[in-house]
């Protein structure tokens, strides 16, 4: 997973693309669930998809999550067809549905330490 932080420290989404049936991946994982192949490698996408599926978390299971009680967790959908869990920012939960388009924000938490997140996609992107 270390091209998936490196390039979000760059502010750049990468995901694995198999190199066997060109099908992109999310987490890494060693082999194409596809084709089987083990010929892969890391490829920059748009950081546009859609919500697949979402969780409002209301309890407190992290002090570092303290103050942001209620948030979403998403499973977004990426228009290249990888699906990557996150979270979903600049949203009230009330508004959250299946099908909504959102594009990838990157929250730098530390020199370190940079979170790929969603929003809902503006009209212009």
């Amino acid at each position: 997973m270390a091209p998936f932080w490196e390039a979000a420290r760059r502010h750049e989404l990468v995901v694995q693309r198999c190199r066997g049936c060109g099908a992109h991946r999310f987490p890494a994982r060693e082999i194409c669930s596809r084709c089987l192949s083990r010929d892969a490698g890391w490829e920059r996408v748009s950081g546009r998809g859609s919500v697949f599926s979402f969780a409002i978390m209301h309890q407190v299971y992290h002090p570092g999550f303290a103050d942001q009680v209620p948030y979403a967790i998403v499973v977004v959908e990426l228009e290249e067809g990888a699906r990557v869990l996150s979270n979903l920012v600049d949203c009230p939960a009330a508004r959250i549905e299946i099908g909504m388009p959102v594009e990838v924000v990157f929250e730098d938490v530390a020199a370190e330490v940079t979170l790929p997140k969603f929003r809902p996609r503006r009209r212009d992107a």
